[in-house]
């Protein structure tokens, strides 16, 4: 059952959202810059720092679909009490921590406690705000990563300037602010659980997902025949256990699972201006990494402020719409980054700006298209799945795009590039143009035919 707000209200509920979206972000790429300091601190190697990061965006991932099922059976605003305490509660222990496992286990809990914040703001505008004013909703939430996104680095640099790296722990502490706006603005929700909850479905789920990416970062034949097994007995137990963790129907709903591919692969490609853009600054323009940060921050400042617009254009255009425009700007920067690796990375970071406009603007798109697919008993965890292939396309490019950017002496594959140096930075840009260019012929064709 949707519940619905006024229109001052829902404005004020979305601003909270905006700023939990923000901290959380900061809180996320804030310790990227940090662990080298933890490695030399406690003496631990390169592998086992970086489980610093990759454990917690692992939890972060399976956990918005965990939290995202939950929420089809209790209370929204229980749940992200629940998930900010939990927040907190791991900020203190990596605050007190004096070993690297500690630290290890701040961040794990951190990560299970953050896992609330995208589910949830997925989730409040479906349910919380009429199909019309839908899209502006999330673009005010997606406005709060983008300013995240270009604060984080930023403040975190100043941070390590004056402070200890442990005070980035205290970030997630500003949250606990916005519970009781949530506890106030959002109403009874309650869903009606029946029967008991399939945690072993979850446990297969997550296994899954796990032994897959570690499958894409490591290589290990293992660990891709245990996510087949995994993922096998997922699909098993989903078909035999009554209820199921994801019920079988909502992967046969067609345009449910086009609308999650279509993401995946956009925020795949998408997910190359916040991996390959660092890369192609440092390696190709020289930049220390001090002012790469700076030169990041133009594109993000911009997709924060034109957010809301891309609300906007869904509410009163239609969702086809935006992803079109949104199609259009990444096709721009893309052939713009692939003609002209090796200019000024001041024309790099004005190009970088059409790249995340239309990043923002497509994902306000598919994350609207894919909420009027689905049921009001399957919001839940249909989001939270949604949530997640975000997480495991930026976490498979990731994969994809360090072992493309390994190969050398490699010739410019456009016939207009005006620099050979960074031809490999090039050449992937131009094939994700292609990519782009073919996903929204996929999508003009299935949900503007639809009017989804």
């Amino acid at each position: 059952m949707e519940v619905g707000l006024q229109k001052q209200e829902g404005e004020k509920l979305m601003y909270v959202v905006m700023a939990t979206l923000a901290l959380s972000a900061m809180s996320v790429l804030m310790f990227n810059l940090v662990l080298p300091q933890i490695r030399e601190q406690f003496s631990v190697t390169n592998a086992q720092v970086s489980w610093i990061t990759s454990s917690y965006t692992l939890i972060y991932g399976i956990g918005t679909v965990v939290y995202g099922k939950l929420a089809d059976r209790f209370r929204l605003k229980n749940l992200l009490t629940f998930g900010l305490l939990l927040f907190a509660a791991g900020s203190l222990i990596g605050l007190a921590a004096q070993s690297f496992w500690m630290v290890l286990v701040g961040r794990c809990i951190q990560a299970a406690g953050a896992a609330s914040i995208p589910a949830s703001a997925m989730l409040i505008p479906l349910r919380y705000f009429p199909p019309e004013r839908r899209g502006t909703a999330m673009g005010t939430a997606f406005m709060g990563l983008a300013i995240g996104s270009a604060l984080g680095p930023v403040l975190s640099a100043f941070i390590l300037s004056i402070l200890h790296w442990k005070w980035l722990f205290c970030f997630p502490f500003f949250l606990l602010l916005t519970l009781p706006f949530y506890r106030r603005y959002l109403q009874e929700d309650a869903r009606q659980p029946q029967g008991s909850m399939d945690w072993l479905g979850g446990a297969l789920l997550a296994a899954a997902v796990t032994l897959l990416l570690l499958t894409v970062t490591s290589g290990s034949l293992w660990s891709a025949i245990g996510g087949i097994v995994a993922l096998t007995l997922f699909i098993v137990r989903i078909r035999t256990f009554t209820p199921p963790f994801i019920a079988p129907g909502l992967f046969r709903n067609r345009s449910y699972t086009l609308g999650v591919t279509i993401t995946f692969l956009f925020s795949s490609i998408g997910f190359s201006l916040h991996f390959l853009s660092p890369l192609l600054l440092a390696q190709v323009n020289k930049l220390p990494a001090s002012l790469i940060g700076f030169a990041l921050v133009p594109g993000a400042v911009a997709s924060a402020i034109w957010g809301r617009r891309g609300g906007k254009i869904a509410d009163t255009k239609g969702n086809a719409s935006l992803f079109s425009i949104a199609s259009g700007l990444l096709i721009a920067c893309f052939a713009l980054l692939s003609t002209l690796i090796g200019f000024s990375a001041v024309y790099i970071a004005l190009i970088l700006m059409l790249g995340h406009v239309g990043l923002t603007f497509g994902m306000i798109a598919m994350s609207n298209s894919v909420s009027r697919t689905l049921s009001s008993e399957q919001s839940g965890v249909g989001m939270g799945m949604l949530s997640m292939m975000n997480f495991i396309g930026g976490s498979v490019a990731t994969g994809i795009y360090g072992k493309l950017v390994d190969f050398e002496q490699v010739k410019p594959w456009n016939p207009a590039a005006h620099h050979s140096e960074g031809a490999i930075h090039g050449n992937i840009f131009l094939v994700l143009t292609i990519a782009i260019a073919a996903i929204l012929w996929i999508y003009q064709i299935n949900f503007r035919r639809n009017a989804v």
